[in-house]
């Protein structure tokens, strides 16, 4: 397990908006930036950004996860159902298959814990 030798502070709302120029400039309406942790670690946030009506496809959720919208309107869907986010919300993601979707131009903190369950991935660079 790796040790965190000295603190960092990061301004997640700068990075947001950051985030949401480069999704509405970008052809795919995405964007996103790795704040802590990667693939190599179990901890993993992501600022992701969306422009609206851009979906995400479908991702095996990688363990445990949770999104905490930073701006906008997105909702998370599973096979069963779907959960509607806006500013200040927490969505924990479901188990199994999901997918989201910017009902309005949005950007949300994408956080995974990976475990041995979880093999899938969500890339969005």
């Amino acid at each position: 397990m790796g040790t965190v030798t000295s603190c960092r502070r990061l301004s997640i709302d700068a990075l947001a908006r950051q985030q949401l120029e480069a999704a509405v400039a970008s052809p795919n309406g995405r964007a996103a930036d790795t704040v802590f942790g990667g693939h190599e670690k179990v901890l993993r946030q992501t600022v992701i950004a969306m422009k609206a009506g851009v979906q995400h496809s479908e991702h095996l959720n990688p363990g445990e996860a949770t999104l905490f919208v930073l701006h906008g309107c997105i909702r998370l869907l599973s096979d069963e159902a779907s959960w509607q986010g806006k500013p200040g919300d927490l969505l924990i993601v479901p188990d199994g298959l999901y997918s989201v979707e910017a009902e309005e131009d949005s950007a949300f903190l994408f956080t995974v814990g990976k475990t041995d369950a979880g093999t899938g991935a969500y890339e969005s660079r």
